[in-house]
């Protein structure tokens, strides 16, 4: 059975995992409505993954014994600058959420939930490749800058995401 601090957190984290499918989704929203349909389908896809994530973590919470209680989405942002500051935002926000789940990995150690911690090892791994991916887009659009051509290389590679 999943003690209240841990279960707590974890119904946090769903939160925070649904509100990234919902960032998510609406920045495919907006590069689709500019045309840059190979970062709109990057970010769907994104968007999924982060679904899944909530998920996985629906799935223990019941697995363990808890109760899952979902609470309120904050409404994400809706328009960005250029897709270099839609790609910083995602990295921040990747940086954010890395950083909820080592503060879960270390409650669920002080609680001495090992099931937890064990659980919690994949979205450390994730997280990494996430922001990792993050940065290096991010990166790579800054060394394009405004140069037209470079962008519509790097919609059309982001787009081919499966």
């Amino acid at each position: 059975m999943l003690k209240d601090k841990v279960l707590k957190a974890l119904n946090a984290q769903i939160n925070a995992e649904m509100f990234s499918e919902y960032l998510y989704l609406s920045m495919a929203a907006w590069f689709e409505s500019k045309n840059w349909l190979g970062f709109a389908r990057w970010m769907k896809i994104q968007a999924g993954e982060e679904r899944g994530h909530a998920m996985r973590l629906y799935d223990y919470i019941h697995l363990a014994g808890g109760q899952v209680l979902l609470d309120a989405i904050k409404a994400p942002s809706t328009e960005w600058a250029s897709p270099l500051a839609a790609f910083e935002d995602a990295y921040r926000h990747e940086q954010s959420i890395t950083a909820k789940i080592h503060d879960l990995v270390k409650l669920a150690a002080a609680e001495g939930d090992v099931a937890t911690g064990i659980m919690l090892q994949w979205f450390v791994t994730e997280q990494m490749e996430e922001e990792a991916t993050a940065g290096q887009i991010v990166a790579q659009l800054k060394l394009i800058g405004d140069n037209t051509n470079g962008l519509f290389m790097m919609d059309r590679e982001l787009g081919k995401r499966e």
